[in-house]
């Protein structure tokens, strides 16, 4: 697997994630350092990722069980030898998010380390 495909298939997990309001993808998805930062409306978040798991295991039902149509879109990613940054745009509790997520490479394993967020709409 190229490091490009583990990339991909990181952010499907952390995607899935919250599609799915499962915590323990979360876990698989994000470095157990990682931070979430970003601002809900003028209010800035900051989330550890026991947090965030938390938080996407909470919601219920899914979005997957309410019929909600999946949206991620890959905008961009930049590896740089064992550290990685990716912008996505996601569908997530009605809003559409973009996401700055750096990545590192650890034990052959893609995991992110922090997730800057904006609401687009």
């Amino acid at each position: 697997m190229t490091d490009e495909q583990a990339i991909a298939k990181t952010i499907q997990t952390y995607f899935d994630s919250m599609f799915l309001s499962d915590g323990d993808k979360v876990h698989q998805a994000f470095h157990p350092n990682a931070k979430i930062t970003g601002y809900m409306g003028t209010n800035l978040l900051e989330q550890t990722v026991d947090e965030f798991a938390s938080f996407v295991g909470d919601q219920s039902p899914s979005a997957k069980d309410k019929g909600e149509s999946p949206l991620l879109e890959t905008l961009y990613v930049d590896i740089s030898g064992n550290t990685a940054v990716a912008k996505v745009r996601d569908g997530y509790l009605g809003m559409v998010f973009v996401d700055t997520l750096s990545l590192l490479q650890l034990d052959g394993q893609w995991v992110i380390y922090n997730k800057l967020f904006y609401v687009e709409r």
